[in-house]
This record gives C-alpha cells, sequence and structure tokens, in this order.
C-alpha cells in the first residue's frame, strides 16, 4: 500500500511544492551496482529518489545570510530582552531591554516562544486600545504552540551503510520518521521520533532535554524496517531537539486545525504591522529563504 499510494502521493505533494525531480524507483533499481540509486543495505519495495535533497553547514548558511542581511542595511542585536509591546496607530512599539522602539513592521520569529511574545502583544494593545488604534476584537488570538521532542541516535561501531540520506515514509504521529542522515564527518544519525511533551509545560525551557537510553529500543525497531543488518548495542544517545506544534494529541478540540508553518498576519488578529510565525518547524531552516522572501512581499 505504501508503494502503490503513499509514494506517489509523496510524489504529487512536492511538485505541489515546485519540486519536480523526484522519481519512484524499485527495488531492482536499489539493488543495481550499475544504478544510479545504489543502496545495497536499504531493504524496502520501492523508493522514492530526490537528488537536489542533500546536507548544508547551517553555521556558514547563517553566516552568509547575515552578511548579506547587514550589506543590505540590517543590523543584529544579541542579547536584547524582548519585553513586551503594544499597537500604536499603524505602528507597533517594542518594549526591549525598558527601552520602547516604535516599529512599522514586526516578525516574530523566535521559534519556540513566538506564541508568548505574540500573545503579549496582542493582549497589551487590547489593554491599551485607544481610537486610533484599529479596533481589536476580544476574540482575537494567537494560536498556542505545542512542544515534541525528537532525540537522535549515532551509529557507533558498525560501517557506515548509506551514501544518501533515508527517509521512510512521514509519521502520521506528527513527524517525519526515524531517518538516516549523514553529517558533515560522515557520521549517520538516526531521529528524530516523535516525543510529545505534556500540554500543560508552557516554558520550553522546563524540557529535559537529555535523551533517555531507553527510547533505543523503539530505534532499533523502526531503523530495521529499512536496515535489518544493523546490531544490537551499536545505537549511542546523542542529541535532542524541541519541534514548535500547533496541535496536540491530547487535544481534539484544538484552536486551530493547521498542522505547521501558520503565519498570523494583522487580518488574523488585529494588530497592525505584527506578523507571527508560528509552527515553524523542520523544514524550517529549508523553507527559510522561501519564509523571507514571502514575508518581504508581504510588508513591503
Amino acid at each position: 500500500d505504501q508503494r502503490d499510494n503513499g509514494l506517489p502521493k509523496l510524489v504529487e505533494h512536492a511538485k505541489g511544492n515546485g519540486v519536480h525531480d523526484l522519481r519512484i524507483v524499485s527495488n531492482e533499481d536499489i539493488n543495481d551496482p550499475y544504478s544510479d540509486v545504489y543502496e545495497p543495505n536499504i531493504a524496502c519495495t520501492g523508493a522514492v529518489y530526490s537528488p537536489s535533497t542533500g546536507i548544508i553547514d547551517s553555521h556558514s548558511l547563517l553566516q552568509s545570510m547575515l552578511a548579506d542581511a547587514e550589506e543590505h542595511g540590517a543590523t543584529l542585536a544579541l542579547n536584547c530582552r524582548v519585553e513586551g509591546g503594544r499597537s500604536a496607530g499603524s505602528n507597533v512599539i517594542l518594549t526591549v531591554d525598558q527601552e520602547e522602539i516604535v516599529c512599522d513592521n514586526v516578525i516574530v520569529c523566535c521559534g519556540l516562544h513566538s506564541h508568548k511574545i505574540a500573545s503579549d502583544i496582542l493582549l497589551q494593545s487590547r489593554n491599551e486600545q485607544t481610537s486610533d488604534n484599529i479596533h481589536i476584537k476580544n476574540e482575537a488570538r494567537i494560536p498556542r504552540q505545542y512542544y515534541a521532542k525528537g532525540n537522535y541516535f549515532t551509529l557507533q561501531n558498525q560501517k557506515q551503510p548509506f551514501a544518501r540520506l533515508v527517509y521512510p515514509l512521514p509519521d502520521p504521529r506528527g513527524g517525519l520518521g526515524v531517518h538516516a542522515t549523514i553529517d558533515l564527518s560522515g557520521s549517520t544519525k538516526f531521529g528524530p521520533d516523535v516525543e510529545w511533551i505534556d500540554a500543560s509545560v508552557t516554558n520550553p525551557y522546563d524540557i529535559d532535554m537529555n535523551v533517555a537510553p531507553n527510547r533505543a529500543k523503539s530505534f532499533y525497531a523502526a531503523i530495521r524496517k529499512y536496515w535489518p543488518d544493523l546490531k544490537d548495542g551499536n545505537l549511542v544517545a546523542d542529541y535532542s531537539g524541541i519541534r514548535p506544534k500547533l496541535w496536540h494529541p491530547s487535544r481534539t478540540n484544538t484552536e486551530t486545525d493547521l498542522k505547521d508553518f501558520f503565519i498570523a498576519s494583522p487580518m488574523h488578529h488585529g494588530v497592525p504591522g505584527l506578523h507571527v510565525l508560528l509552527g515553524i518547524e523542520s523544514p524550517g531552516l529549508t523553507s527559510s529563504l522561501a519564509i523571507g522572501n514571502y514575508m518581504a512581499e508581504i510588508i513591503v
């Protein structure tokens, strides 16, 4: 069913997002040493080959983006605490380290904290509405973000099995499945899984970022579905990260049916000049240039 339905659906979805170089390959293609998709260690009945997929040095990418931004007049201000803000006519006034900054536009793109900062600005704007302000409806709100932890394990004591990144079909529980990635040093890492954080947790700093070694059991089971030769004891707990989610499995009546990547603009909340990026999880970095271009179009 996955080969006949899941793979074609994935390819069609990619085309809708502007990716047109994917192709479905067979098990025979994958096991043919003369094929351009040769991966003899993969166990599957079929796959999607993406020739434009790869890995990047994210730190170098961000440095390059910063250089381009500064060349065009931007300023990076680190270690500045945004304490709140409010609407003032067509502007947004931010309170940063007890100083007020008058802004034509504010783009809130602070990951796990986006909904908290934006909600504070919305609340203060509603409480301080004047005749100069566009009316903010009482029901206007910023969707809440929930948290899902993703854990990674590193392969040791066994030869690196793949020449490419290997992904199972997306996990319906909210992730891309435990996939194999190759870092810049050539090591193979597996992950992330999906470990939902209790919906009562509102501060991401309260989340334990350590990877529990006992999660390896589920990793072995997931990885052996496509690499059955993985040996016991060769996975070592590595690192974890937190995804911002706009839904939670414990909340059947969530306030939004959005799954990820939601940009709350003034038409949603009523605060002129305020744009809020929510649920920007993986592949947020991959999509960052496209998101930046979209934001430039809607605020210029």
